[in-house]
């Protein structure tokens, strides 16, 4: 799989752009155990035009992390053309348009999802970007607004002639947000076009190397994208990509997250750091064999030093480790 003069391999699996996740430091840990490629944090075109100095800093790159991508939204042509010529003097190695995010401040003013309900628009945008830039563009969408607006097998045809380079789908309306299941059957229609030539890529519901196996043999696509299953489990695409191995030890894991924890505070500072890092602590599947989990996951979500974080990750090892001593099962 290629995109632009980037060749992926086969049956690659790139980390989905994810607000408050995706930065710097976990993207280069994601890319360490085998992501294909990775996405910045999703940035407004509006607050790239005004040089917000937050948003500048979600869209700082590193050779180390290459292929890296950085995804815009917004809900015109002229912004979001400028905003694409800025991104591109980073030297992304894709700009990604964003047309599937579902979250009302997004959505709810027209842009992100908003777009399906203005497909013109949105192609306008497309058409206009793909013409003002030389780094190659794809977009990431949804399967339309709801139920009964399910336009991506159209859609699909209509982003290719703007000249898009690859289309992410992701298998749920905006309608659905991110509950019930996600439904790959269209994302199947629109690789199986023969019609279609641009790389398709599919997200939605991959959470191990079943269910990636099962999406690529069934729908026969170019490319997956993970979102949510990565969070506390950066190590998921060495486990894809090794058949359900992820080559580490309980002890490895546990090391990874306390490593994720430094990386951000030494990168930030202690308590933006740490709020960086306590959801993939609260997320991690690493934790579940714990009794009463909740509770530990109270105290990991409310510690605000990282010596009580890094503690209380300790007393976690020491359960675990107690639990395989004794035969129990540990979720890894």
């Amino acid at each position: 799989m290629k995109i632009g003069n980037i060749d992926f391999g086969n049956r690659p699996v790139f980390l989905a752009p994810m607000e408050d996740v995706t930065d710097i430091g976990f993207r280069k840990m994601c890319k360490r155990f085998g992501a294909a490629m990775v996405y910045t944090e999703f940035v407004s075109a509006d607050a790239v035009i005004r040089s917000i100095k937050s948003t500048l800093a979600k869209m700082r790159i590193d050779d180390e992390e290459r292929p890296v991508g950085i995804q815009i939204y917004g809900r015109d042509v002229a912004s979001m053309v400028e905003a694409a010529k800025i991104v591109e003097s980073v030297h992304p190695d894709v700009i990604d348009l964003n047309f599937g995010c579902p979250v009302k401040k997004v959505a709810g003013k027209g842009a992100g999802a908003g777009m399906l309900r203005n497909i013109p628009l949105l192609l306008d945008i497309t058409r206009a970007v793909v013409d003002a830039v030389h780094t190659p563009v794809t977009v990431k969408t949804r399967l339309g607004w709801d139920k009964d607006n399910l336009i991506i097998t159209e859609l699909a045809g209509q982003l290719q002639d703007c000249g898009i380079q690859a289309l992410t789908i992701h298998g749920r309306t905006r309608s659905q947000m991110y509950t019930g299941e996600a439904d790959w059957t269209l994302i199947g229609e629109v690789k199986r076009n023969p019609e279609i030539h641009i790389p398709i890529i599919g997200n939605g519901d991959v959470v191990d190397y079943k269910t990636a196996k099962e999406k690529f043999d069934t729908y026969d696509v170019d490319a997956i994208m993970i979102g949510r299953a990565t969070f506390g489990r950066p190590w998921i695409f060495q486990e894809i990509k090794n058949g359900g191995d992820s080559g580490l030890s309980l002890d490895d894991k546990i090391d990874v997250l306390e490593e994720m924890l430094h990386i951000n505070v030494e990168r930030i500072d202690e308590y933006r750091g740490i709020l960086h890092t306590r959801r993939h602590l609260a997320a991690s599947p690493i934790f579940k064999g714990i009794p009463d989990f909740r509770q530990t996951r109270i105290k990991m979500l409310r510690a605000d030093r990282m010596e009580d974080l890094l503690n209380i990750l300790e007393e976690c090892r020491e359960i675990l480790k107690r639990q395989e001593h004794d035969g129990g099962s540990v979720e890894m």
